[in-house]
């Protein structure tokens, strides 16, 4: 009997925005959510990872959920935050020094795009200055160039945006939760061209808590066993063209920050892409989706164009891809964006989607998240 590391108990607080609500009391509702799904009190948990990047410092939550004077470690790491903190928590249980813990992220941004310092990434004044730290303006650039090159349309990426608000409508969890038509999204104010404004997700708020103990213990608590195979982070590789990175070599590299993370990944888990049933791809922007779907290894560059025209990412297509709308329509709340998308992997494997359920009963399950300056999270579940 293999000793996986398993979640058995998952918690949110609805993304979006919430008046009246810290970002810290989100994370906090999440947490008691997960404990309940896994069926535990507070006292139970023995360690804790949580991640937010402007909301507080989520070791502070243990004065509303019990001073049990536990282990509770602060991670702060872009977007890769929520992705960070779970790597940590399997990674705790994993080395046998705990049976059950708890990953948790959450944040609330104030409106508008986010406000990255060039100091706080080794970046000289004149970066931000020059509107590089601009990540609409980033992104937009990066998407134009692989547009170019492996003849991706403009049409392609409304296609990416038009399924995500449509997936959403199903997903309580979400923001935005009302489809919109892929004219509409076409035709609508570009922000940073090629991208109009339903192609970027929004900052926003919300929380995730997930629960994790060793497959023994999870045995004990008669959870249906859903294993986390594979838990991945990475920095970025000289040569790839990242976000916030502060240069590109000539020529450019062939490998990311998502390739090695990837590779990585599927070799932990001795398994390939075409094994994956439902996969979460950072979307922060449409043109993300499209680069991650062959980052990830899941189709060659290029073929994307094919792959949304003909309906291979739907939720009942042939690689179902953010069955819950991803970013783009549940917001961005930094630190707990890469916790939802294992959050939403883990309903999928139960069975529990509803209107967005991949029908088949899946048995594997994949998220990959992305930020700066060029770092990259993969998990991979099997129940």
């Amino acid at each position: 009997m293999s000793g996986d590391v398993c979640i058995v108990g998952i918690g949110i607080h609805p993304f979006g925005r919430t008046d009246g609500l810290s970002g810290l009391e989100q994370g906090v509702f999440a947490v008691r959510q997960a404990l309940g799904d896994a069926g535990i009190e507070w006292g139970d948990v023995q360690f804790a990872y949580g991640s937010s990047d402007s909301a507080g410092n989520p070791d502070t939550m243990v004065d509303r959920l019990g001073l049990t004077g536990m282990q509770f470690i602060n991670v702060r790491n872009g977007c890769a935050a929520g992705g960070s903190a779970l790597f940590s928590a399997q990674m705790a249980i994993k080395s046998g020094e705990f049976d059950i813990g708890l990953a948790v992220g959450f944040d609330k941004h104030p409106r508008g795009a986010f406000n990255a310092m060039p100091s706080e990434y080794n970046l000289p004044d004149w970066y931000g200055e020059a509107g590089y730290m601009i990540t609409t303006q980033f992104f937009a650039n990066k998407i134009m160039r692989y547009m170019h090159d492996h003849g991706i349309s403009q049409q392609t990426l409304g296609r990416v945006a038009e399924k995500a608000f449509r997936n959403a409508v199903h997903a309580d969890h979400a923001w935005r939760r009302e489809p919109v038509d892929l004219e509409t999204i076409l035709e609508a104010p570009l922000v940073s061209d090629p991208y109009t404004k339903y192609m970027f997700c929004s900052p926003a708020e919300g929380g995730v808590a997930l629960i994790l103990a060793s497959e023994k213990k999870a045995r004990e608590l008669g959870k249906p066993l859903v294993r986390l195979k594979a838990a991945t982070m990475r920095t970025r590789p000289p040569k790839s063209f990242e976000v916030f990175a502060p240069s590109i070599d000539i020529g450019g590299g062939k490998a990311t920050a998502t390739q090695i993370a990837s590779a990585d990944a599927f070799r932990m888990a001795g398994i390939g892409p075409g094994d994956i049933a439902v996969a979460q791809l950072q979307d922060t922007e449409a043109g993300a989706e499209i680069m991650h779907m062959a980052e990830n290894g899941f189709c060659k560059d290029g073929e994307q164009e094919r792959w949304l025209a003909e309906g291979l990412t739907e939720v009942g297509g042939k690689l179902p891809v953010n069955t819950d709308g991803g970013c783009l329509a549940c917001g961005e709340p930094i630190g707990a964006s890469g916790l939802r998308q294992v959050y939403e992997n883990v309903v999928q494997l139960r069975g529990d989607g509803g209107g967005r359920q991949v029908p088949g009963n899946p048995k594997t399950a994949y998220s990959h998240v992305y930020g700066a300056p060029g770092v990259s999270a993969v998990t991979i579940l099997e129940r």
